[in-house]
Order: structure tokens, then sequence, then C-alpha cells
């Protein structure tokens, strides 16, 4: 009777951490082939800035001018012979997107992404107020996985709840 107990304990422990750890999860960029292969090399640094925050947008050996766009700053142009030039990002940047930035040398064009974090650049003098983050500990989480976290609480303290009063009936001795 001991085993079936301890057998029953073991399997209603695999079965909620199991169904509590978290999904792993895969996204594939685009196809097979590198599209973003070119004849000049091109970078944004850093590549995740806070909203309001300046970037670096850097080339090498382009023979022209080099254009750089995205949505997420105004368009900026790298002279011919200059390697680099900076932009500002729209304070009205959404947290955690990621943009895509293109630069154009001679009509080759090259894409990479810009990411915007969470907060604001510590050098902001315009906007004051409090820095704070998403609030809390339910950030991200949706109604599934509440009902789904709560049944299992529930179920295990059901459980535990009627082993003890069952097995207060069965001690007779």
């Amino acid at each position: 009777m001991r085993a079936i107990r301890v057998a029953s304990a073991a399997l209603l422990t695999a079965t909620a951490l199991t169904l509590t750890a978290p999904t792993a999860t895969a996204a594939v960029a685009g196809d097979d082939t590198n599209n973003n292969i070119t004849s000049f090399g091109f970078r944004v640094t850093p590549s995740t800035i806070a909203a309001g925050g300046q970037v670096t947008l850097s080339v090498d050996s382009c023979d022209g001018d080099t254009k750089v766009t995205s949505g997420i700053f105004e368009d900026a142009t790298i002279p011919k012979g200059q390697a680099s030039t900076t932009a500002s990002v729209f304070w009205d940047a959404k947290p955690g997107a990621m943009y895509e930035v293109t630069f154009d040398c001679k009509g080759e064009t090259g894409k990479t992404d810009l990411t915007i974090a969470t907060g604001r650049p510590d050098n902001d003098t315009t906007h004051k107020g409090v820095k704070a983050g998403i609030g809390g500990s339910l950030g991200g989480l949706d109604l599934h996985e509440i009902a789904l976290g709560s049944a299992l609480i529930l179920g295990a303290l059901g459980t535990a709840y009627y082993k003890t009063r069952r097995r207060t009936g069965e001690d007779n001795s």
C-alpha cells in the first residue's frame, strides 16, 4: 500500500512540474538564404537602446554616400569618406519593439535590427519622472496561465487534504 502512495505522489509531482515548465519556442527569421551579405560592412551601436537615445550608424568600404533609413529615427546620410553618423531614436518608440534599419550604398542594401529597451536614457533632461518597470510579477501572464496555475495549486492542496483526512480513518491501531 505504501508503494502505491509513493508512486502516486511521484506521478503527481512529475505531472505538476511538466505542466508548469515553460515551453521552448523557436523562431525562424526569413528563409535559409542570407540576404544580408553585402560588399560593404554596416552596424548600429548599440543594438538595443532606450527611446530618445542616440545610436551610431557605421559603414565600412562604401565608395559613395550611404543612406540609412528606419521607422524609428529620421533618415540619415553617411557622406563618402566618413565612417559613421549619429541618429536620435524617437521618444514615442515602443519599449521591447524591434525596428529594421536599412543601409543603402549605391543601390546595394543591407538590413539589421534595432531593439528598443525599456526605460529612458540617463542623460534625459526633457522628461522628468519616476523610472519604473512593468509593475509587478504579473507582467506578461495571460488569463489562461493564471487559471492553469490556480488549478494546479488547488489540485495539489485538495489531494493533500484528502490524503490526510483519509489517513486518520485508516489508523485503527
